[in-house]
């Protein structure tokens, strides 16, 4: 461990601390999560006892054969007794792939192209949806590519669209790399808040990168270190220099950067010679993200339908996300050159998007089918619920003027 690192707290060790409320995993899936230390281990030691914690994300979500997102264990679903961690609004409602695909649609039809791309596509749910309600709308397309890291996810995807769209399987592709040109409509569903962050920590007014060392007992701790504000003259003008420095006040703070998030936004705006790129995920624009009462930060896991705070519990076994911070987004989609199409909340992009109508396609008197649809949407675009903490951003290239579902509170002057 450096000799200018400082521990901050011990991570909750699987073998040596199991929080009660938390289901143990199974002996296999124990196995496969301390593989996985057993790897961060070596790696914190040849980088000589610290790593900075996105990378440790990194690892922990992607590891080939290990990794949350690339190893086997289910992630999407209902509820924890089907040993999923969370729901997605693809896996909630049949209605939110179909209200999107009217944005799609229209943002197709706009820039005169045939193709979608989709990244991290969980089940397939949304693309099986998707495509059966663009054939339905009559609007044509092409090809649906999809980018996702998870061989097991690869093929749930398959079985799902051969199963809910078996004639629109021919169509699918999947991509083991990006193409340097794309034109047509891309689609990401709570992918950024997946990507690797950085942590950093205000302590004493000073400002800490916060990574990841082995205690005592063989478990993960956060280790901070002083950041390079005195020693890089360039730090100022770095992305986490920038962030950190327009945080008011001189108090205990622990927020995110988002370096990874804002690479792969430049990467697919870059990509995209003309149509569209919908991201919707949970977030806020600077402004609310870095506010002062936000003091610990939004890392966050998920394991069983349950939310905690440490990300050194089964790794390998659980999520870790960070709430996505829209307004580096916008700025990282529009220095490509591309054009912000729109910015707001799930609630009002739906509800422009018209999934009132999609809902009233079902027969109320038919109380089996309409009453759990009802229920969904609520959930969709209540604030309570996903309406409001989920927003969609969209970057288009050779679409002239909006689209419906961005035409009434589009929020884009708040970023």
């Amino acid at each position: 461990m450096p000799e200018d690192a400082l521990i901050y707290n011990a991570g909750m060790n699987p073998k040596a601390h199991e929080p009660a409320s938390l289901p143990v995993p199974e002996p296999i899936a124990l196995a496969q999560s301390e593989a996985l230390a057993a790897t961060l281990r070596a790696e914190i030691a040849a980088a000589g006892g610290w790593l900075p914690f996105d990378r440790y994300m990194e690892r922990a979500l992607y590891a080939p054969g290990l990794g949350y997102y690339s190893g086997g264990s289910r992630k999407f679903g209902l509820l924890a007794d089907d040993g999923s961690d969370f729901v997605t609004a693809p896996e909630m409602s049949p209605l939110f792939a179909a209200t999107l695909a009217r944005a799609v649609g229209e943002a197709l039809a706009a820039s005169g192209t045939r193709a979608l791309m989709e990244f991290g596509a969980g089940t397939g749910r949304l693309a099986a949806g998707v495509m059966l309600a663009l054939e339905a709308l009559g609007v044509p397309f092409d090809a649906y590519s999809i980018v996702d890291l998870s061989g097991e996810l690869r093929e749930r995807q398959r079985e799902t669209i051969a199963q809910r769209a078996p004639h629109l399987l021919e169509r699918v592709q999947w991509l083991d790399a990006l193409p340097e040109r794309f034109e047509g409509v891309v689609i990401g569903n709570e992918v950024l808040d997946a990507m690797p962050v950085r942590l950093f920590a205000r302590k004493d007014a000073v400002w800490h990168e916060r990574g990841v060392a082995v205690g005592d007992a063989g478990g993960f701790v956060f280790s901070d270190r002083p950041a390079m504000s005195g020693r890089d003259a360039d730090w100022a003008q770095s992305v986490p220099g920038s962030v950190l420095a327009a945080i008011d006040g001189s108090d205990d703070y622990v927020a995110e950067t988002h370096e990874a998030a804002l690479a792969f936004t430049r990467t697919v705006c870059a990509m995209l010679t003309r149509g569209a790129a919908f991201f919707i995920d949970y977030g806020f624009p600077e402004s609310e993200y870095y506010h002062p009462q936000r003091v610990q930060g939004t890392l966050m896991c998920h394991y069983r339908h349950r939310a905690h705070d440490d990300p050194f519990l089964y790794p390998g076994l659980q999520d870790i996300t960070a709430h996505v911070e829209f307004s580096g987004i916008a700025q990282a989609g529009v220095e490509t050159g591309a054009d912000l199409l729109g910015y707001t909340s799930q609630a009002r992009f739906l509800m422009n998007a018209g999934i009132t109508e999609v809902l009233g396609e079902i027969d109320p008197r038919d109380v089996v089918r309409f009453m759990p649809a009802a229920n969904a949407v609520q959930k969709l675009v209540s604030e309570a619920e996903m309406g409001e903490l989920f927003k969609v951003i969209a970057f288009s290239r050779g679409i002239d003027s909006t689209i419906a579902a961005f035409a009434r509170g589009d929020r884009s002057h708040t970023l």
